[in-house]
């Protein structure tokens, strides 16, 4: 008789114990599903939870520098995505790096310092180019250790330029050379793209009505040795994953 009721007495803590659990696991799953809504708002990327060895990057609408945009404009703030790169290269967990682009460009400086950023990450990285990736879109399209465009994309390569009031001398103009020199720079030591293309490119007039330049569509990037590959993501993630089994191997 004892027994039996020493029995059920352990019979119903296992059930509460059993019950706690799971309401614990609940909360965890709760709260770990609001902190991926809110990385999504705030990155517009999952958190990276450490089951998965690529981190993914997305770099949408316009890069917002030391300046606030405009609230109806769509950006990707520099500040966030920097601690991002950082911990991919310091997580072990995190074997490769894929960037995703489809920007209009923005501040000059916060791109090409994202630039530099992923161009020196010592893990394998790869980048896709959707939809356009214009202006300083393109040093961050080739930063990457292999580039791929959809052939839908397109990339605009022109001068850098500002807006609102500028002092007109002969510094100006020179701070403005030597900006375009930094960028030109990194494009040509990032792609096979040689420097005359690069400025026939940038300064033709017969291409864009009301700017000198030039739009470049999908394989043509490919063409002028700015872009590696016309590829979909599925090809992109999977010339990724090569590259990490290669470094992998060679480890």
């Amino acid at each position: 008789m004892d027994y039996k009721f020493n029995y059920y007495i352990n019979d119903e803590q296992f059930n509460e114990n059993n019950t706690n659990k799971n309401k614990s696991n609940s909360e965890e799953n709760k709260e770990n599903n609001e902190n991926q809504n809110d990385n999504i708002k705030e990155f517009g990327i999952p958190q990276n939870t450490g089951k998965n060895n690529i981190q993914f990057i997305s770099l949408i609408g316009e890069i917002e520098g030391h300046y606030v945009a405009p609230s109806d404009k769509k950006t990707t703030k520099y500040e966030h995505i920097i601690p991002i790169l950082i911990n991919c290269q310091q997580d072990p967990a995190i074997e490769g790096l894929f960037i995703i682009l489809n920007t209009m460009g923005g501040d000059v400086e916060a791109g090409l310092a994202l630039s530099e950023l992923i161009h020196g990450i010592k893990k394998p990285k790869v980048s896709l180019v959707l939809g356009g990736g214009h202006s300083i879109g393109v040093p961050l399209a080739t930063s990457t250790d292999f580039s791929v465009i959809v052939p839908s994309a397109t990339m605009t390569i022109h001068p850098i330029r500002t807006t609102g009031l500028v002092i007109n001398g002969p510094q100006t103009y020179r701070y403005f050379q030597k900006m375009q020199q930094r960028i030109n720079e990194f494009i040509l030591r990032t792609s096979n793209i040689s420097e005359k293309t690069l400025l026939e490119l940038m300064y033709a007039t017969d291409q864009l009505a009301n700017d000198i330049g030039t739009i470049i569509v999908g394989n043509e990037a490919v063409e002028y040795g700015l872009i590696d590959a016309v590829g979909d993501f599925s090809f992109a993630l999977a010339k990724l994953k090569e590259l990490i089994k290669t470094n992998n191997e060679n480890q």
